[in-house]
């Protein structure tokens, strides 16, 4: 049986309480491992390491922390194939999916060592006589980061490679679903040399281990990524505190579909942003906005692809969807579709848990599609994160934009149209912070960013340049050479 630890120092550790809780396949009910069940006290000794560690990152040269995130890249290239089927494993989606899920790791690292080359600060012309004016990045110490499940490998990536391209130091405390992962991905910067105390990984609960990141007077940021009440939980902590918080929540996303649209290809993009990791991402799309001049052609092509979704373990090339990643997530999804059916929405596809065959060892739910769907109903308005869509039909670009934007949420949003006009509205009047025209709502590129508007955050972005911004700090720097006093706004 696997064994893992905590990474403190540059050193593999068992929690100091000794205690240990076990992660099995969602698909199979196999054991993967026993990990440390970590506490307070675990998380202190991460953060000692990685202040008394900063005081020689902030000064190690970036582009030299750029070779190590190169190298770090590298490793997991060669290694795509292994971690994309521990990955599957761990946490059950299919595993193409999980080989993109590894991909965004790889382009992350190479995209954030470059960087280290870059970093763009200010120059500007003084306002006075021999000055000169610039503005620079500093890291801002120990960071805190805090990941969830669904994206194992790319999301920790997202926030540890900037962190670390910036000069900070890291506390990380992956999902509890999905520690493996995260100690592989901790390895692989082991292998390529990054100092000690540099990168720390803390395993166990967000109520022992994420509290005790969140509360530690040495963190200087949280970057939090996960469900908006605990998302609001870390808002407020932090402010209390005056800490630093970047937030990636919860999403409600539709995809438009026009009376003009391509019906097939649409129908390609909402299976895969409905169904693909079971449904199980901030991007699903869990509404679809259908003109009522193609709902019926576009509800009866849904369903009948749908319902020939096979679903299994991801590791067989037969599987196209695989397990919701625990039991508690399942009864939880089951429950929305209970209430959909009890709001009067119309099921046409799914809505059960599958219990035949082998398919009674794991956590899988079919793909399941709600027709007739009003806006106001709980199914359009409430994150759900596992396989259901709910289709709501409109008589108008406008009415489709007002449903679009008439969730607290505004992650992404996607529409279908060959009309060039149609699509510059939505680009205008859409409320989201990723906007799709003929594509799905979910396959971000990490060199622009990513984030959301409304409940989906606090305003901060990752990946791109823009994630950058929320691991530094700015500094303006004056130099005067003109040998006398010169005085800003009076002189």
């Amino acid at each position: 049986m696997a064994q893992f630890k905590n990474f403190i120092n540059g050193e593999w550790v068992d929690a100091q309480s000794g205690e240990e809780f076990e992660r099995r396949n969602p698909a199979t009910g196999e054991l993967i491992g026993t990990f440390p069940k970590s506490g307070p006290a675990d998380v202190e000794a991460a953060v000692a390491a990685a202040r008394e560690a900063f005081k020689h990152w902030r000064l190690y040269p970036a582009p030299k922390r750029g070779e190590i995130l190169y190298r770090v890249g590298q490793l997991l290239k060669e290694r795509k194939e292994e971690l994309a089927r521990e990955m599957t494993e761990e946490m059950g989606k299919v595993l193409t999916e999980a080989r993109g899920d590894v991909q965004e790791g790889i382009d992350m690292a190479f995209y954030m060592a470059g960087e280290g080359r870059r970093m763009w600060g200010q120059t500007t012309p003084s306002e006075l006589p021999n000055k000169w004016n610039m503005s620079v990045r500093k890291p801002l110490g120990v960071v805190g980061l805090i990941t969830p499940w669904n994206f194992p490998l790319a999301i920790p990536t997202w926030k540890i490679m900037p962190a670390l391209i910036a000069g900070n130091t890291v506390v990380f405390k992956p999902a509890s679903y999905t520690p493996r992962m995260a100690v592989r991905l901790v390895e692989i910067f082991e292998e390529a040399g990054l100092p000690a105390g540099v990168l720390n990984l803390v395993i166990g609960t967000g109520e022992s281990v994420g509290d005790a990141i969140l509360h530690h007077p040495d963190v200087a940021l949280i970057s939090f990524t996960g469900s908006t009440d605990t998302g609001t939980h870390v808002a407020v902590e932090a402010a209390r505190q005056g800490k630093r918080v970047s937030l990636e929540l919860g999403g409600k996303n539709a995809i438009i579909v026009m009376d003009d649209a391509d019906i097939d290809l649409a129908v390609d993009g909402i299976l895969w942003s409905a169904f693909g990791t079971s449904g199980q991402r901030c991007t699903a799309a869990s509404r679809i906005i259908a003109h009522r001049a193609i709902q019926d052609t576009l509800v009866e092509k849904l369903v009948a692809r749908a319902s020939r979704m096979r679903l299994g373990d991801g590791l067989k090339e037969t599987t196209d969807v695989g397990p919701v990643v625990s039991a508690s997530q399942l009864e939880r999804i089951h429950a929305y579709v209970q209430i959909g059916r009890e709001e009067g929405a119309e099921l046409v596809v799914g809505g059960n848990i599958a219990r035949d065959g082998e398919l009674a060892r794991g956590h899988f739910h079919e793909p399941t599609i709600f027709n007739n769907v009003k806006p106001t109903m709980r199914i359009a308005q409430e994150e759900i994160f596992g396989p259901v869509t709910a289709v709501i039909p409109v008589d108008s670009l406008d009415e489709a934009i007002e449903v679009a934007n008439g969730v607290q949420y505004g992650l992404s949003a996607s529409i279908y149209t060959r009309d060039i006009n149609k699509a510059f509205r939505a680009m205008q009047d859409i409320d989201t912070g990723i906007l799709y025209v003929n594509a799905g709502t979910i396959g971000a590129e990490i060199h622009l960013p990513f984030g959301g508007t409304k409940g989906t955050g606090n305003g901060h972005r990752e990946a791109g340049q823009a994630a950058l911004d929320v691991f530094t700090e700015w500094q303006s720097i004056y130099v005067d050479y003109s040998g006398r006093l010169q005085r800003a706004q009076i002189d």
